[in-house]
């Protein structure tokens, strides 16, 4: 998520500044929300999410197809 569009300007570090690699909704307190979650279960997730939205399913794909080349999932 742009940090821009993230309500609370980005997630926090374990000594409660602003991360400037994840959102609010991923990373609070320097640990991600949902740890063991896998780049597939978060592509099915945003892809529901977008689905919600009213966005086309193949749309709702295409936008989290990049979901595993983001840090978090790169090995």
């Amino acid at each position: 998520m742009p940090m821009k569009k993230d309500p609370e300007s980005g997630g926090t570090e374990a000594d409660g500044s602003k991360s400037d690699k994840y959102c609010s909704h991923c990373y609070k307190g320097g640990a991600f929300t949902a740890p063991k979650m896998t780049a597939t279960d978060m592509q099915a997730e945003v892809r529901g999410k977008l689905k919600d939205m009213k966005f086309p399913g193949f749309i709702a794909a295409w936008l989290a197809r990049d979901v595993p080349k983001l840090e978090r999932w790169r090995s």
